[in-house]
């Protein structure tokens, strides 16, 4: 192939620069001209094709290769699902002369990746997704630097929870997977882990388990919490609750990292019978926006090789993933059908108390 694209879907990670960087160091080597599309599949639509297709020069894609984010920016395409879209930006591929597209992205990315694979566009998909939640491979880009940025911010916050002998609840992302969560909880020596894959919890048992830890002198437990967790809480009334105990919250309103602990404070005490002041922290997009990390880095360069590599020897409909410390390719449809068990052994040791 002398014409390539490559596209970034989906949430950024940390890596997807990386990622471009090497696709683009192949690309030059291979002597095959290199098209970024802009704001992923949304550049396929047709809407503004110059400045959705971008001529990547190798001087440029070196110069974003540390950087956080991702410079091809991102953005999800609903309309994308819809043949008569894929149908036209095949189309549009082929006008532009582009014969294969690496897509960097989660599983909705990898999605799109078929669709065009089954309109005659050879794709190839690199895993970006800071949540791992793409079992065929072990490692996703960005998600060794979202746990190192969760570890960190929870070190700090385990420090100043023992000055003041405060419980903290953190929320880390992981709408559906749970894995952010359970490596920093055991990076960490957090507590208390919640996880969207245990499925149902009650909020009275996580707090018999933060007062057994009082009970015991441990007075600055953390509880760490993925983001997809919030959706698997046993019914309970959090405003009731909370108005009963002096705590004013408007009627109907959702569990939360600020609510839940506001809900633990109530109901634990402190040997004296005070409150245990629990305090709250949701990390967020900082989590996305970290220089990735050597491992990050390391495996994004050698996906980005593997890419281009496939595209030149006429192969696609295949996905770029990590095992056992080594870089493989697979078949898209189906590293898609893959499931990953969940670790419930270091979940069940870290909520063992």
């Amino acid at each position: 192939m002398s014409h390539i694209a490559v596209l970034t879907s989906g949430g950024d990670s940390p890596g997807m620069n990386t990622a471009v960087m090497a696709i683009a160091r192949t690309a030059d080597m291979l002597g095959m001209s290199l098209i970024g599309i802009d704001r992923g599949y949304n550049g396929l639509l047709g809407k503004n094709p110059d400045k959705d297709f971008i001529k990547l020069s190798l001087e440029t894609a070196l110069d974003i290769a540390d950087l956080a984010g991702t410079q091809l920016r991102t953005a999800r395409c609903l309309e994308f699902k819809n043949l008569e879209v894929q149908q036209r930006a095949a189309q549009l591929l082929r006008e532009r002369d582009v014969r294969g597209v690496i897509v960097i992205g989660g599983d909705g990315s990898f999605k799109g990746a078929q669709a065009l694979c089954r309109q005659g566009i050879p794709c190839i998909g690199i895993p970006g997704t800071i949540d791992n939640d793409l079992p065929y491979t072990s490692m996703t880009l960005g998600f060794d630097t979202a746990v190192n940025v969760c570890v960190d911010a929870v070190r700090s916050i385990r420090a100043t929870s023992r000055s003041h002998d405060r419980p903290h609840v953190v929320e880390v992302m992981g709408r559906h997977c749970g894995d952010i969560a359970l490596e920093t909880a055991t990076a960490t020596g957090a507590e208390i882990v919640l996880c969207p894959e245990a499925k149902r919890w009650h909020i009275e048992e996580v707090a018999n388990r933060l007062q057994r830890h009082i009970d015991r002198g441990d007075y600055r437990s953390t509880i760490v919490v993925a983001e997809g967790a919030w959706d698997w809480m046993a019914p309970f009334d959090v405003s009731a609750y909370l108005n009963a105990h002096g705590v004013s919250v408007f009627p109907g309103e959702e569990i939360n990292a600020h609510r839940m602990a506001q809900v633990l404070s109530c109901m634990c005490h402190m040997p004296d019978g005070s409150s245990p002041e629990a305090r709250h922290t949701v990390i967020g997009y900082t989590q996305r926006g970290a220089r990735p990390t050597a491992r990050d880095a390391a495996f994004a360069f050698e996906a980005g090789v593997r890419a281009v590599d496939l595209l030149n020897r006429g192969i696609g409909n295949r996905v770029i993933g990590r095992k056992a410390g080594r870089v493989f390719d697979e078949d898209i449809d189906k590293a898609l059908r893959a499931r990953r068990p969940f670790n419930r052994v270091m979940y069940n040791v870290i909520n063992a108390l």
